[in-house]
C-alpha cells in the first residue's frame, strides 16, 4: 500500500468514526468521502476530498496538487458518474457532473476565492485545466 493510500485509509476510518470530522492537518478542511467505481478495475474505491457547498450540491476540484495529470479518482468519476457521498453523518447516492463553460468559470471563481492555493495549483498544472466536479444528490 502506498503512503497516500495508507493516509487516505486512516482519514476514512477517522471520518466514519467521528461523524465526518477528522483531526490533524485536515481538521479545518471540509471533507467528503466519495465512493466511486474504478474505470479499469470495476472495484469500489473511497476517496476523501475537500469540498465546497454550492446550493444543494457539493463541489470537488481535481487539482492533483498541480500535477500535469488528472487524479485517478477523476477518471473514475468520468467513466462511472454514479457515486456514494458521505458528508458529516449523512450518506447518499449522487451523480458526478463535470462542470463546463460558464458553470465551470462561476464555480472556479467561487472556489478560488475560498481556497486561493488552487490558483498556484492551476499555474503548476500548466496547460491542464483543473476539472471541477459537481456532486449532485441522485
Amino acid at each position: 500500500m502506498s503512503e497516500q493510500q495508507d493516509f487516505n485509509r486512516t482519514v476514512i476510518e477517522e471520518f466514519r468514526a467521528n461523524g465526518g470530522r477528522v483531526g490533524g492537518r485536515l481538521a479545518d478542511v471540509d471533507l467528503v468521502l466519495v465512493t466511486h467505481t474504478g474505470a479499469r478495475t470495476g472495484r469500489k474505491l473511497t476517496t476523501p476530498l475537500g469540498h465546497v457547498v454550492d446550493g444543494d450540491d457539493l463541489v470537488v476540484v481535481a487539482a492533483n496538487r498541480g500535477s500535469a495529470n488528472h487524479p485517478s479518482w477523476y477518471h473514475n468519476l468520468v467513466a462511472n458518474p454514479d457515486v456514494t457521498v458521505e458528508v458529516g453523518a449523512a450518506t447518499y447516492p449522487a451523480k458526478a457532473i463535470v462542470a463546463t463553460g460558464a458553470e465551470r468559470s462561476r464555480l472556479w471563481d467561487k472556489i478560488a476565492a475560498l481556497k486561493p492555493f488552487l490558483l498556484d495549483f492551476q499555474e503548476k498544472a500548466g496547460a491542464r485545466e483543473i476539472p471541477i466536479v459537481v456532486l449532485r444528490r441522485a
